[in-house]
């Protein structure tokens, strides 16, 4: 299990962190990722969704708070010391495209790590070969197929493919999915998730998928938890299928809201929620975050930031002191007249 405590990253601008142009990547996030669970974390570009995904992985530092791999504070730890157990989470890139070498072959790309592996389980000459074809096997693949060839020479799905069995290739514990399908074509993507789902029950890998999606964090989280992240802040977090069909925080009822209904086949929900502008990041504000772009704004909501708790009767955690659950999510028009 892998927990964020409070975790905080700001990216300095001149003079410093303090200094005029610095950003609050993010702002004391608490996360939590099961063994074996799947958690999804929505927000609009910019939210702090890919830094936290790559503190995880430890491609990036973090600033304050803690992370915690199977109960081992990593910032006790010197950084050579965290390797281990950074190592233990894996991230699959958004661009399968650039993610691979492409002056080797996918047996080649695989081979290192899978070296590594053999090292650290002091398993025998043949053992790495055998590994890769059954990791292209697991990843719907043809080893005799594609372990000869470049990456080039592969389809952006077998590639995105390719990208998962060499994050696999170490055992992991949890794969970090950072907008895994945004750049396949549509007609590939629902076997990427649907794999993605295959391989906590295959091989008992957690999942954190990273995306603005909210339709495929919906089939990949499915069964797990959803958080909704805004300006580096976890705003709203519970069950996915909660959060999406009864969300309390006005900014996820915005971001569901924002999800294009198909005329004639779905009814948009009764309650759907505009902001009230743009994100101008110039705009800071004592309170909410979001204050300056929610339409149910009153006077408290200015003066303190909430924390991420529970109120009044919903089901999920959120950083609101008003919150009001609310239906906005478009439904089949055949389920309202029934």
């Amino acid at each position: 299990m892998i927990e964020l405590r409070a975790v905080t990253r700001t990216f300095a601008g001149r003079g410093g962190v303090l200094a005029r142009g610095s950003v609050q990547a993010l702002r004391g996030v608490d996360l939590t990722i099961p063994d074996r669970g799947a958690v999804s974390l929505i927000g609009e570009s910019g939210c702090g969704k890919t830094t936290l995904g790559r503190i995880l992985c430890g491609f990036e530092r973090f600033d304050g708070g803690d992370v915690l791999v199977n109960g081992q504070s990593l910032r006790a730890l010197k950084p050579k010391a965290r390797v281990p157990y950074f190592r233990r989470v894996q991230m699959i890139h958004q661009d399968p495209y650039s993610a691979l070498n492409p002056t080797r072959t996918v047996g080649q790309i695989l081979a290192d790590p899978l070296a590594l592996r053999a090292r650290q389980l002091d398993a025998g000459r043949d053992w790495a070969q055998r590994r890769s074809a059954e990791l292209l096997h697991m990843v719907g693949l043809d080893p005799d197929y594609v372990l000869p060839r470049y990456p080039h020479m592969l389809s952006g799905g077998m590639r995105q493919r390719v990208v998962i069995a060499r994050a696999l290739t170490v055992d992991p514990e949890v794969l970090v999915a950072d907008e895994a399908v945004s750049m396949i074509d549509v007609s590939l993507r629902l076997g990427i998730l649907q794999l993605l789902r295959d391989l906590r029950d295959q091989v008992g890998v957690s999942v954190l998928y990273i995306t603005h999606d909210v339709a495929t964090a919906r089939y990949v989280g499915a069964g797990g938890e959803l958080s909704v992240i805004y300006r580096g802040m976890v705003i709203e977090q519970g069950s996915t299928e909660t959060i999406i069909q009864r969300p309390a925080h006005p900014y996820t009822q915005s971001l569901l809201s924002a999800i294009p209904v198909l005329r004639g086949i779905e009814k948009p929900g009764p309650d759907r929620v505009v902001p009230t502008g743009p994100l101008d990041e110039r705009v800071q504000s004592l309170g909410c975050l979001f204050e300056p772009r929610c339409p149910f704004a009153v006077a408290d909501c200015r003066e303190a930031v909430p924390p991420l708790t529970k109120r009044g009767d919903t089901e999920q955690q959120h950083a609101c002191l008003h919150p009001e659950r609310r239906s906005v999510v478009a439904v089949p028009i055949a389920a309202t007249a029934d």
